[in-house]
């Protein structure tokens, strides 16, 4: 079995004992220490693959500010908690015979905006493919990955993750070989929803398709190949615990100057527009937890359509899905319409990140076909205007010859998974509605 057969956003944790004389741990706080703290598997690396990683760039000499440049390269973050100085995301584990640098879940949950890192908000610079080839590479490895682990920077083939790790396999979660074929898709380009959304939200992932309260769908990702079904079990209870984490975040505020008024008119519109399917907000909030069609909401059908019957079934029937009560994985008719909090922080829009700004959210015709971004995230990098990233429209394709790093940059709505038509529900706004709707937005 290739040493890439593993998961990529592993989420596991044992609880730590409580010492004589010190407060007790709430769950949700056990929840935090183990996402920051502990690694649950494997190194990937041996402890020289980043520091030798430049050599994968095509450079003479390894640049002089190399962990900026390392950040930089594969759009990591500064860790907002010790890390022993690395970058989020990444963190010391144990190899088989020494320590060595592995992943934990703010690789892809752990984003930074206007400057500043927040665990739970999703990584839209990343470049998943870049890290586990150039490092494996610095390894003395080939690089080669089982399928693609991302297509667009900023976006990940999480689904296909999961597909492929499952097949590996028996109901029980024992070791099966050869792996089964299930449908896996490496053409979905799913964009991280923010983990404080799992506050409101009954289910999750993009297509509504099960329990947001399952345990068990969060260790999927704990699929590694020297993972045991007696780890799988061992680890539940700890794991409940980060549950309890997610479930109780609370989004960002927006950090600038909100225009109060105008956004007192927004709220009027949005409640006339917009409130049906993402609820309303403040004190007395509600959430509807719809699944729009696919017919009516007309976004890219990749990631619906990507994840088959297959798949689903085998998940149901596995331990996952026989969790009590039972939460097996259900086929939905379309997207799930998330809640909106936070959403200044959470740019780029859309399942698949196909959507720069708001404002291209409430104006089809403003969204730009094919565009790229510096992919940095401090105040310069943010559009505060139309709320979101501030991109470059590329009025042609790029050359043939481009890298693959480098073309990972370009977003091209007109390569498959990467559609961003659909969701008009704004087109019929005026210019200042629109305007006043996305003042509201920041107030959330």
């Amino acid at each position: 079995m290739k040493r890439f057969a593993v998961a990529l956003f592993v989420l596991a944790a044992a609880s730590a004992p409580v010492v004589a004389g010190e407060k007790e741990l709430t769950p949700a706080e056990r929840g935090y220490k183990a996402l920051t703290e502990t690694a649950f598997i494997p190194a990937f690396w041996t402890p020289n693959a980043l520091p030798n990683a430049w050599k994968q760039w095509g450079v003479k000499s390894k640049p002089a500010d190399y962990d900026a440049t390392v950040r930089d390269r594969y759009g990591l973050h500064a860790a907002p908690y010790p890390n022993d100085g690395l970058p989020m995301g990444f963190r010391k584990a144990q190899r088989l015979l020494n320590t060595g640098v592995g992943i934990d879940c703010m690789l892809c949950h752990g984003g930074s905006v206007a400057g500043k890192s927040y665990v739970g908000l999703g990584n839209a610079s990343l470049d998943v493919q870049a890290i586990f080839e150039e490092l494996s590479k610095a390894d003395g490895l080939s690089g080669a990955l089982p399928f693609t682990f991302a297509n667009v920077r900023g976006t990940s083939e999480a689904g296909g993750f999961g597909v492929y790790l499952l097949g590996f396999r028996n109901p029980d979660l024992s070791l099966r070989a050869p792996r089964k074929e299930l449908g896996l898709h490496d053409d979905l380009c799913e964009d991280v929803p923010a983990w404080w959304l799992m506050k409101k939200k009954k289910t999750i992932y993009h297509t509504g398709a099960t329990d947001s309260r399952s345990v068990r769908t969060l260790m999927q990702f704990m699929m590694h190949p020297l993972t045991t079904t007696k780890d799988f079990e061992r680890h539940e209870p700890a794991f409940r615990d980060i549950s309890a984490y997610l479930t109780g975040m609370e989004p960002p505020k927006y950090p600038f100057a909100i225009d109060k008024e105008k956004a007192a008119k927004g709220e009027t519109v949005f409640k006339q527009n917009c409130a049906r399917c993402h609820g309303t907000y403040g004190e007395k909030w509600t959430y509807p937890n719809k699944v729009i069609p696919l017919s009516e909401i007309g976004t890219d059908p990749n990631r619906h359509r990507g994840i088959e019957e297959a798949y689903g079934k085998e998940y149901s029937e596995s331990w996952f899905g026989k969790e009590q009560p039972a939460k097996p994985l259900r086929m939905t008719a379309g997207y799930q319409a998330p809640p909106l909090d936070g959403v200044w922080a959470t740019a780029p829009y859309f399942h698949n990140g196909s959507v720069p700004t708001l404002d291209g959210v409430l104006n089809s015709k403003a969204r730009p076909k094919r565009f790229t971004r510096s992919f940095k995230t401090g105040e310069a990098d943010y559009d505060k205007v139309n709320v979101g990233w501030k991109v470059t429209e590329l009025p042609n394709p790029p050359a043939a010859n481009l890298p693959p790093i480098e073309l990972r940059k370009i977003y091209d709505t007109s390569k498959p998974g990467r559609g961003n038509g659909g969701h008009t529900y704004g087109d019929d706004l005026t210019d200042e509605e629109r305007a006043q709707v996305i003042e509201y937005l920041k107030t959330l």
